[in-house]
């Protein structure tokens, strides 16, 4: 029996990348690139959209601002606004490539029309230029591993945009659950006292310790299905982040010889040991999204992203941080504490929230092409 392992073409055939992109005619729309002042007027028509398939979120300034800041983008490529006859914003498309990925390289299509011009095609010319675009990004990429080209929608979205998905060649890949739990009162379950063992260390986030929970969290999330390490700069994408309710673990007096043995330690992380700077081992990093409360009919604090180091995997260094964000949420007055999770996470951590109290509230999932 062969040992080999199978060879895969190179990704700029895999792709298979059209040397020239269709734009849309359905409409008889005006088409051209997004550009930094068309910011407001993009935002208007995303929440319309949001609102209109009463979606759990609306979108801010500050995340439509943020995506002309990656300097890994062109957005003159890499987007597409259609104006109708009398200059209204009627339908948009944006493609993004993380530029972190390692061994999985990914594109993500997202896009939407206005309700009133539905019908007409428009979101199918969409997406297949979007598409058209994914597969230029990654060909171009010259990673040579597996590639996806992917696209996210609720689950109780319309159907007609899961039908758009499944005919232009997705299949449904992963779910999410978005959980909630109450912190406020007659049913809000105590948050638990989690004490942390030997040398490690509950402390406020902070700017000097963000890149070694950057380093902690590519870590984490490495054995995670869909996760690909993340470069300084996309780090620094956080729209929304809410410093005052983050919070990570360090170990004071980490095992330095161990962990440099460890075939796990990644070499940005072994950089860092010998270099003396802290180590974060679990983190619990939180967004506001004040604009949401009114969608969702409750005030609450979200946990953005939370993990723990593999190798402090079962020293409660996650639920540490954790639970301290969730006090920091109730401190503040709000109601719930809330966050998003793979049904399929390898890390028990549907067992966690459950055991917490958080109950799911809505979900989603990601439709993608595998190449």
């Amino acid at each position: 029996m062969s040992t080999e392992t199978p060879t895969i073409a190179p990704i700029a055939e895999r792709a298979a990348p059209p040397a020239t992109l269709t734009i849309p005619t359905a409409g008889g729309l005006t088409w051209r690139a997004a550009t930094r002042e068309d910011a407001p007027t993009w935002l208007a028509l995303r929440n319309l959209i949001s609102r209109a398939d009463a979606e759990p979120y609306v979108e801010t300034l500050e995340e439509i601002e943020e995506i002309f800041e990656g300097a890994w983008r062109d957005m003159t490529a890499d987007s597409l606004l259609g104006f109708d006859a009398d200059g209204a914003l009627v339908a948009w498309a944006q493609v993004d490539s993380p530029p972190g990925d390692v061994t999985t390289v990914r594109a993500f299509c997202w896009g939407g029309v206005h309700p009133d011009r539905r019908g007409e095609g428009i979101g199918r010319e969409l997406l297949a230029w979007g598409t058209g675009r994914a597969r230029q990004m990654l060909a171009a990429s010259g990673k040579d591993v597996p590639g996806r080209i992917g696209v996210f929608a609720e689950d109780d979205a319309p159907a007609s945009k899961h039908r758009l998905y499944e005919r232009a060649g997705f299949g449904v890949r992963r779910y999410y659950s978005d959980l909630a739990r109450a912190l406020t009162g007659p049913y809000a379950a105590p948050v638990p006292d989690v004490a942390l063992t030997g040398t490690l260390r509950l402390v406020p986030w902070s700017t000097d310790l963000d890149e070694a929970t950057r380093l902690a969290h590519n870590d984490a999330f490495r054995d995670h299905w869909g996760s690909q390490p993340q470069t300084r700069e996309q780090w620094q994408q956080r729209a929304g982040f809410a410093p005052e309710w983050s919070f990570v673990v360090v170990d004071d007096a980490p095992d330095v010889e161990a962990l440099l043995a460890s075939p796990d330690t990644d070499p940005e992380t072994a950089a860092a040991l010998r270099a003396g700077e802290p180590l974060v081992v679990g983190y619990q990093l939180a967004a506001r999204y004040t604009e949401d409360f009114e969608v969702r009919g409750y005030s609450f604090g979200y946990t953005d992203i939370l993990g723990a180091r593999r190798a402090y995997r079962g020293r409660k260094t996650a639920l540490a941080a954790l639970a301290a964000g969730m006090r920091a949420f109730a401190a503040e007055g709000m109601q719930y504490a809330a966050l998003d999770v793979d049904t399929a996470n390898p890390s028990g951590a549907h067992g966690l929230y459950a055991s917490l109290g958080y109950t799911k509230t809505t979900g989603s999932r990601m439709y993608s092409i595998e190449l």
